[in-house]
């Protein structure tokens, strides 16, 4: 599986974020502060320098984007990779558009804009329909997928379980994006958005276990 060209743009996308980071600190005071968490009513509650707020979205692309692209060379199952790569790609290119979407909540106040926490929102959504939509196409590997004895062990356990778990990801992060936007008090739309995730990872873990106790007789 070749990574080098997405790890290339990964790289710009991450220069880009740095170079935005700089250029909006140095409009702000000495000792000026910008948010990095919100809580469950989506108020900041969390801050730090300007400069340290703005490139830690910038460095976690960074790192995450150097994990992805190690992935290939850690994976036992070679003959197997090549027909996740499109899972491994999805979860990339959105884990980058999510680093984005955090960095631009966090300049939001030195900017002037009025960014609520609906475009974190929107964000999660798409990373969760874009995995989603390529589960069904991942095969059997130790790093990529959704990863349980039972789906490791048998590829047709694997092929059931993605697919099912495709479709309930895709729903959960459809979902997701529009919560952003029903007017609901934001602890019940925190709350909604903790339990669509948890029903995305424990229903395919728990299927897929069904599926090799039914077939174990």
């Amino acid at each position: 599986m070749k990574v080098r060209g997405l790890l290339v743009v990964n790289c710009l996308i991450a220069a880009a974020m740095a170079g935005f980071a700089w250029w909006v600190a140095a409009g702000l005071a000495p000792g000026a502060e910008l948010p990095i968490h919100w809580n469950a009513t989506g108020k900041a509650d969390r801050f730090a320098p300007a400069l340290a707020a703005l490139l830690w979205p910038a460095g976690t692309s960074m790192l995450l984007g150097g994990l992805f692209a190690a992935i290939p060379r850690l994976e036992p199952l070679q003959h197997r990779l090549e027909g996740s790569a499109a899972l491994l790609r999805s979860a990339w290119i959105g884990i980058m558009l999510l680093m984005v979407f955090v960095q631009l909540m966090i300049a939001a106040p030195a900017l002037g804009w009025n960014i609520g926490t609906e475009l974190l929102l929107v964000g999660i959504g798409a990373l969760l329909v874009m995995i989603g939509d390529s589960l069904p196409k991942s095969r059997p590997g130790f790093f990529v997928g959704i990863r349980t004895p039972w789906t490791i062990s048998d590829t047709d356990n694997w092929i059931a379980t993605h697919r099912l778990g495709g479709k309930i990801m895709m729903g959960a992060g459809c979902l997701t994006v529009l919560a952003a936007f029903v007017p609901v008090p934001p602890t019940a739309r925190v709350a909604a958005i903790i339990g669509l995730t948890g029903i995305a990872v424990v229903v395919p873990v728990f299927y897929s276990w069904w599926l090799w106790r039914n077939k174990a007789g």
